[in-house]
């Protein structure tokens, strides 16, 4: 996605060949259609750093402006979708396991940050650097610490640029993401607090205390708004029949799960999915704030 002369991905035909545990990509190279006609749902995690032009990303649903510098941080599960084919920019990709044994955190990059200066210079230089070792280096065994940890110096880099705030550390924080891991496992399969409860040995007063603590809504609201965000994606992202989408997410009637997107929502599966296949850029018509933990995107 990077114009002439600028950050070199390593070529489509010799990822296609043998899949690589971090590699580099156009932007085009994941849109669905060329015209992101609609988003994306993502196998695996992205930096997308900006080199040219200037357009709109929008990320879980959630609009972000794009300009020279720009980078986004994008989690694997997530939708993306860009409105503006004018936009240049280099897409680092990697496996869930490339960062195993290294001491990063690659969730303590921001989701959104404007680069500029010298931290802009370093990110583009670490970047066109990981650019050239993927296409250099393809399916060499030795150069995979090599670009293991330059991944790893970008990532941490990324989380020290300024302007990104931690979350500060308290007590309620560690019962939150207890309960955002467990979420994550069973979200499709129980939207009941008290099971959830029940397998971390706490009361529901507890995860609502922390939940409270940490995102100013209760445990139910931070179960209901993980669901709905996974069903936004499958319905904006995929042809799945919505009744075949709402079993998925452990409602046994179709009504059942209309009637709970569209209290979520706003507006019904199918009036939310005729809207995200409106040619871009359309209307962004998305749920309620999802929590960062469980698989949203952090505030820019």
């Amino acid at each position: 996605m990077v114009s002439s002369g600028q950050l070199s991905p390593a070529s489509s035909a010799a990822r296609a060949t043998v899949p690589a545990e971090i590699d580099t990509l156009t932007l085009g190279d994941l849109a669905s259609d060329p015209g992101w006609r609609r988003p994306v749902l993502l196998d695996r995690d992205l930096l997308v750093l900006t080199t040219g032009g200037h357009g709109t990303a929008e990320l879980d649903f959630r609009s972000l402006p794009c300009r020279p510098g720009t980078l986004l941080r994008v989690r694997a599960g997530q939708v993306l979708r860009c409105a503006g084919p004018h936009l240049d920019a280099t897409v680092v990709r990697w496996e869930a396991d490339a960062l195993r044994g290294l001491d990063v955190d690659p969730d303590a990059a921001p989701a959104w940050i404007q680069l500029a200066g010298e931290d802009e210079d370093a990110v583009i230089n670490e970047v066109s650097q990981l650019a050239v070792d993927c296409q250099r280096h393809h399916c060499v065994p030795a150069a995979r610490g090599l670009l293991r940890h330059q991944l790893a110096v970008l990532l941490l880099r990324l989380s020290l640029t300024p302007g990104h705030s931690r979350p500060v550390p308290r007590a309620e924080a560690a019962t939150f993401h207890r309960l955002c891991r467990e979420v994550e496992r069973g979200y499709q399969h129980t939207r009941r607090v008290e099971d959830y409860a029940a397998r971390l040995g706490c009361s529901v007063r507890t995860l609502t205390r922390a939940c409270l603590a940490v995102t100013g809504r209760s445990a139910k609201q931070v179960v209901d708004e993980r669901v709905a965000l996974q069903a936004s994606r499958l319905l904006a992202a995929t042809d799945e029949p919505i009744a075949q989408i709402g079993r998925r997410l452990g409602f046994s009637e179709p009504t059942n799960f209309g009637r709970f997107f569209t209290r979520e929502v706003g507006m019904s599966p199918g009036a939310f999915r005729a809207a995200r296949e409106r040619p871009a850029p359309g209307p962004v018509v998305r749920p309620r704030p999802p929590t960062e933990a469980l698989g949203g995107s952090r505030r820019a």
